[in-house]
């Protein structure tokens, strides 16, 4: 591979593509975005490109086509998926066609850093060096977790079932409790690990007291929803997919709550809340912590007596 990495991003979301420019871009990345199927493959037909992030549900070609396409006609580009909730199969049968890796909507900027730079390295034939687990649970939990698999196993469609199992013994699902699961029910690790990104009521991450999910779908976000999270972030000091040291909040963005009519929305555990403003969430937020952005309050007090 000659220079930096020549990337494109194929989504039927403007907003997916110009995220992933933004962020890819200011890494020094050479990034260029189709918006569908049909267009990716007129620019692939033109051009060569290292790597080809998709989506998979867009109309007209959708991207297991693509996907399909790039493997016959361009056979050395590496391809990742870009994608929201697709099903348990559709993940099944991009992992068979031969994806290196994918990056969960709405991503954060480290999530699709991290893959980017993972996938540069496989195309250049590195394998990229592995990161070593540390993370151990007590005995007695390792037990209750093998029960499970052991009860699951010779299910059709056992996976999802054990893993929801999983997170309510664990409390989440860092790379130790997915190895063990493939393990147990003999498939790839891969395959685990990938379902585990797609899904957001899954994590990784050990979660707070308290689950704020936020919707950065299209009509929340037209409706100011960034104001919202940045409101949030602010005062919580966490980003997206972060919990707060006291453990009492994480955050999550997701692409839709289905309370589209009350945009813009969040969820915190699984009460809804709608029609918010930046300062509305923060309310919200402090009816479960009534700490949360005290200093601020404090300053904005002070700066208003000064002002009267």
């Amino acid at each position: 591979m000659s220079g930096e990495p020549k990337i494109l991003v194929v989504d039927d979301e403007i907003v997916v593509i110009k995220s992933a420019q933004r962020v890819l871009g200011s890494e020094g990345y050479d990034v260029e975005g189709a918006l569908g199927g049909r267009e990716a493959i007129l620019k692939l037909e033109q051009g060569n490109y290292d790597l080809v992030f998709t989506d998979l549900k867009m109309p007209e070609v959708d991207g297991i086509t693509l996907i399909r396409w790039i493997k016959k006609s361009k056979p050395s580009t590496g391809i990742l998926i870009i994608t929201g909730y697709p099903s348990q199969d559709t993940i099944k049968e991009a992992l068979d066609l031969g994806i290196i890796d994918y990056v969960p909507k709405p991503f954060t900027p480290s999530v699709l850093l991290d893959v980017t730079k993972r996938a540069v390295a496989w195309v250049e034939g590195k394998k990229p060096e592995e990161k070593k687990v540390s993370e151990e649970f007590p005995p007695a939990m390792a037990a209750e977790l093998d029960r499970v698999i052991e009860q699951y196993k010779s299910r059709p469609g056992s996976l999802i079932p054990v893993l929801q199992r999983a997170q309510e013994i664990v409390g989440y699902l860092p790379p130790v409790v997915q190895k063990r699961i493939s393990k147990g029910l003999n498939m790839p690790d891969a395959e685990v690990h990938s379902v585990v990104s797609f899904y957001s009521f899954f994590t990784m991450k050990p979660r707070g007291d308290h689950n704020i999910r936020v919707c950065i779908g299209t009509a929340c976000y037209v409706k100011g929803i960034d104001k919202v999270v940045h409101k949030i972030k602010e005062n919580l000091k966490i980003d997206i997919g972060e919990t707060t040291e006291s453990r009492k909040f994480s955050l999550e963005g997701v692409r839709c709550l289905g309370a589209c009519g009350l945009a813009p929305v969040m969820m915190i555990d699984q009460e809804t809340y709608g029609a918010l403003t930046a300062s509305k969430a923060l309310s919200v937020i402090r009816e479960y912590d009534p700490t949360v952005g005290e200093a601020a309050s404090a300053q904005e007090e002070e700066l208003a007596e000064k002002e009267g």
